[in-house]
């Protein structure tokens, strides 16, 4: 990801309104944000349903005029919840279309079994992180940080300013929290 003082320098001269320091910044945090969501398609959803591409853009519309980030750490934490957000409108959206959603029903060979499988899977681990985030909101934004965003142990402890070791036990009690309530 892109250097961490470049990024959050341009952060604070785009959100004072830098022209040149948004598309500066736009250019630089794009190949992040392609990893970001690649990361969070892969094993989710194939490439022809949702692609990459369609998920930056998505997110990049959504996160402007929104909540200015602080820093590099913040602004990649917001972009994965925001993503998130969008595949789970679409898993939701797609399980809504299984069930009729006030349409036409779908005959089998236009709905993908497998697809439908990963929404119900999205959309019961979306349930799952919104439960945590009432019971314990710093865990489920480590989740979101570390496996959503893809940062490291470190960068989530600079983009959530606390400790690693913080970090690192929320991480562990969070995925055990989780794993427990999906099996549930």
């Amino acid at each position: 990801m892109g250097s961490n003082g470049d990024i959050t320098q341009m952060l604070v001269l785009a959100g004072a309104g830098d022209a040149a320091a948004r598309q500066q910044l736009a250019a630089a945090i794009y190949a992040d944000l392609r990893h970001i969501a690649h990361r969070q398609l892969a094993g989710q959803w194939r490439e022809q349903t949702m692609g990459t591409t369609g998920l930056v853009h998505e997110c990049y519309l959504r996160m402007s005029g929104a909540v200015a980030p602080n820093d590099r750490g913040h602004f990649f934490a917001l972009a994965s919840r925001v993503m998130r957000q969008v595949i789970v409108d679409y898993a939701r959206e797609r399980l809504a279309q299984k069930r009729g959603g006030g349409e036409r029903a779908l005959a089998l060979d236009e709905v993908d079994a497998a697809e439908l499988r990963e929404a119900e899977r999205y959309a019961a681990l979306d349930d799952a992180l919104g439960a945590l985030m009432r019971l314990d909101e710093r865990r489920a934004r480590v989740v979101e940080c570390r496996f959503f965003a893809g940062l490291t142990e470190e960068e989530t402890a600079e983009a959530m300013q606390t400790s690693l070791r913080s970090v690192q036990r929320d991480w562990q009690l969070a995925r055990e929290w989780l794993r427990a309530e999906l099996e549930a």
